[in-house]
């Protein structure tokens, strides 16, 4: 079970929709909006300072594990080195920009863990570059390092205000 980040945010969040929705259940909707989107942005933090980092990023079938790459000489790395708390934003708002009750938005949040075992590491490379082919020699290069976020939460935000939260179980 991965480490908690915060508590658990209570049934108001965790409801199911009412049975005359036509929606998809949540776990779908953050499947398709994750699948369906190729980058997100990285929160981190350091000296009670919040930062922002794009990255292009992949997950895993059950929706467990992300990863991405980074420069080793970066901020964003001395920053997962010091603290493994994380967030990673994926929206689709590029996909709909002018019509703001359909854009939705999923933070995962989660801890970050760099994967230095040779077999591990070579596991994570070719799933990041299985999605995004045009990153292998930024992957593979000496002076880029690998992130793996264990997902502790999802939170789904749709029509700007209805936030559910989903909490993925490895399959």
């Amino acid at each position: 079970m991965p480490k908690a980040d915060e508590p658990v945010l209570g049934t108001p969040f965790d409801l199911a929709p009412p049975q005359e929705s036509e929606e998809p259940p949540v776990a779908d909707r953050i499947r398709r909006l994750v699948e369906g989107e190729r980058y997100g942005v990285l929160c981190t933090q350091g000296g009670g300072q919040p930062y922002g980092s794009m990255v292009a990023f992949a997950c895993t079938v059950d929706l467990c594990t992300l990863v991405f790459a980074t420069p080793i000489a970066t901020r964003k790395f001395r920053l997962l080195s010091e603290c493994d708390r994380v967030a990673l934003l994926i929206d689709n708002r590029a996909r709909v920009p002018y019509e703001l009750t359909r854009i939705e938005a999923v933070t995962v949040t989660g801890h970050a863990v760099r994967p230095e075992a040779r077999g591990e590491h070579e596991r994570w490379a070719a799933l990041l570059i299985g999605r995004h082919p045009h990153l292998r020699t930024f992957v593979e290069a000496p002076t880029s390092a690998l992130f793996r976020v264990d997902a502790v939460r999802y939170l789904h935000v749709s029509r700007f205000q209805e936030v559910r939260q989903w909490i993925p179980t490895p399959s």
